[in-house]
């Protein structure tokens, strides 16, 4: 199966104001905007290119839509960077990013992840049971782990849903296993005897880094905007 082709932004500091612009205009919940500034919306989203090539992007910008653009939230900024930044890792071949740690409900989920995820994607993957100490605690490492490595696919299975629990009985439980292309990398039974007694992210981040299972820790976001502003 082909990748998805992506979609072409425009390059330059015109095509960038425009992107945003265009960007900006699809976001806006227009529901919550006065009847003024909805009409002004309209009128920007449809306007049409004049004869003769002259797009809008080549005229002055009116003083309403000057106040309507800085009016926007930066929420709607740090959320365009971000999807531009994604589109930039697709497209250098980086592989894809993830959001927060995928619950697997069967065995046949496990298999899937492992086998089909992306060739360049590690896989994490915590076996657990409620019931026993030291779960709970590696489920919210994951968590922090999950915001700060998204190229990395955190997910966690209850040892009962694999389909395997005589083979994950509580007394090797926790259990971290890690994957890449379908290959095993990395197989922690009891994983909470590697660790401290209170477990922490960092804890489980630097028992990972050992034995070179994590990649390079993506850069801070907000530090990226800063340069972003200072750029601007």
């Amino acid at each position: 199966m082909g990748e998805e082709e992506l979609p072409t932004t425009q390059t330059g500091p015109k095509g960038v104001i425009n992107d945003w612009r265009k960007f900006k205009l699809e976001s806006v919940d227009q529901d919550s905007l006065p009847p003024s500034k909805r009409e002004l919306l309209r009128q920007m989203s449809t306007q049409k290119p004049k004869e003769g090539g002259q797009d809008r992007g080549h005229r002055k910008m009116s003083t309403q839509e000057y106040e309507l653009i800085k009016e926007e939230d930066e929420k709607h900024l740090r959320k365009y960077r971000k999807q531009c930044m994604q589109e930039m890792r697709e497209r250098l071949s980086f592989g894809p990013t993830f959001e927060g740690v995928q619950e697997l409900e069967s065995g046949e989920a496990f298999l899937e992840v492992i086998e089909k995820e992306h060739q360049l994607a590690t896989v994490v993957v915590h076996i657990y049971e409620d019931r026993v100490k030291g779960c709970e605690a590696l489920n919210s490492c994951f968590t922090c782990l999950a915001a700060e490595y998204p190229s990395v696919k955190f997910c966690k299975i209850k040892a009962s849903s694999t389909g395997a629990a005589d083979r994950f009985s509580d007394d090797v439980l926790p259990t971290i296993l890690v994957y890449k292309s379908g290959e095993l990398l990395g197989n922690f039974l009891c994983a909470t005897q590697h660790l401290n007694e209170e477990i922490f992210a960092v804890d489980v981040e630097a028992f990972l880094n050992e034995y070179g299972l994590l990649p390079q820790k993506d850069f801070n976001p907000a530090g990226a905007e800063e340069e972003e502003a200072d750029v601007e």
